[in-house]
């Protein structure tokens, strides 16, 4: 695990709107990772986004410092981030190297970590990260070994713990705070963006015999999607700009980087309507003006409103946590002979090659003379000795290792 790095930034120590400024759009995620692999020599890596967390995974040869961190920014956003922001996004930013990345992992992947303890929604996003960077090229055999341990290790923790025992998920408080609010069966909803987690939200709202939906993507087939499932209707995103059927409640969570709502587009979304409204606005950054928020009558839910109860979950869970880290713990013990094993192998992956090249040449070169003066019989019987011996030298040097390695665990 030398190689291990991790350079993360949640909402523990930088706030969300600034947060929000590190998020890649998903157009933009390919290129940079390219980019930033060849800038800093850099092997393996996948990029982590969620709603209160941006983290890079990689290896590399070179420690990790807080100027690096900077360098590394740079390439990644290019001046987008402002120098008084960056500063202040470099100095909260968390570095973790080798076993403590590994442990920051399985935390993460785990629910240690999120703004609600026992959310299963997160081991999901780490793996799809996982995978879409892998699927690509990004990652490779180092990579694997980790993200099997990794889920591995947070499906214990789910199984064998009551971290997710009635598990409150950053969806379900959502659904829950709409509830409190009373919204009728019927109630106009407008779905913005069809993603995950705004597909997870429609479920909880179909479940409940919501049924009025009209859903906006940018990719419409995604919207369609979603609809069907509601037995709602599907638009593209610029068609929230004519759009004049009215709303209740509008949910969103897209990954645009800069407000979808503004004011003139609330407005035109109104026509003419003065009645309360919701907002349920789970992206970060927000697809909400703050001119919306400030400038009409509506209650709105955001990722950090659902902060205060999160918090208090956390501390119903303290001992859920400690089971969770010893369960952490002795995956990481386990993991080591395991991690040690595998560079052997890799090491050792051209032992049958020379072995056999070794055969080769003393039959063909070094004792040719002698060999072709045998008769049949015993040449067959000299190759089913060469043939037999080359088997045992392939295998005797891995087993010898792995006997080591269990004996030195």
């Amino acid at each position: 695990m030398k190689y291990l790095k991790i350079i993360a930034f949640t909402h523990k120590q930088i706030e969300l709107d600034k947060l929000g400024c590190l998020v890649l759009c998903n157009d933009a995620i390919d290129s940079t990772l390219h980019l930033v692999r060849e800038k800093f020599n850099i092997s393996e890596i996948f990029y982590l986004g969620t709603c209160n967390r941006v983290e890079f995974v990689f290896t590399a040869e070179h420690d990790i410092s807080k100027d690096f961190v900077k360098r590394f920014l740079d390439v990644f956003h290019r001046g987008r981030v402002a120098d008084s922001d960056l500063n202040l996004i470099v100095d909260g930013c968390c570095i973790y190297e080798q076993e403590d990345a590994l442990n920051h992992l399985m935390r993460v992947s785990s629910s240690l970590e999120s703004l609600v303890v026992g959310e299963k929604e997160i081991l999901a996003q780490v793996r799809k990260a996982y995978e879409s960077c892998k699927e690509k090229g990004f990652t490779g055999d180092f990579m694997r070994l980790i993200m099997n341990r990794v889920v591995k290790t947070a499906k214990e923790v789910y199984t064998y713990t009551n971290i997710s025992k009635n598990p409150i998920s950053v969806v379900s408080l959502a659904y829950r705070k709409l509830r409190d609010l009373k919204i009728i069966p019927n109630s106009r909803i407008l779905i913005i963006g069809a993603g995950e987690t705004n597909q997870n939200l429609a479920k909880y709202l179909k479940k409940h015999k919501y049924q009025n939906f009209s859903v906006f993507n940018r990719t419409l087939s995604k919207a369609q999607a979603l609809a069907s499932q509601l037995g709602g209707v599907a638009y593209t995103l610029e068609d929230l700009t004519h759009y004049s059927s009215g709303f209740d409640v509008i949910i969103t969570c897209t990954g645009a980087t800069e407000p979808i709502i503004t004011k003139d587009l609330y407005l035109k979304l109104l026509n003419g309507d003065t009645s309360k409204k919701i907002i349920v606005d789970l992206a970060i950054p927000n697809d909400t003006h703050q001119e919306v928020i400030a400038n009409f009558k509506l209650e709105y839910i955001d990722v950090k409103t659902l902060q205060d109860i999160a918090e208090k979950n956390l501390k119903e869970r303290y001992q859920e946590l400690i089971n969770g880290e010893a369960i952490i713990e002795k995956n990481i013990k386990e993991f080591r002979p395991i991690l040690k094993q595998r560079r052997i192998e890799l090491a050792m992956k051209e032992v049958p090659e020379k072995i056999k090249e070794i055969k080769s040449r003393a039959l063909n070169s070094v004792f040719a003379d002698e060999v072709n003066s045998l008769d049949p019989t015993s040449r067959e019987v000299l190759e089913k000795v060469m043939a037999y011996m080359e088997k045992k030298y392939i295998s005797v040097p891995m087993v010898m290792a792995k006997d080591i390695l269990v004996n030195n665990a």
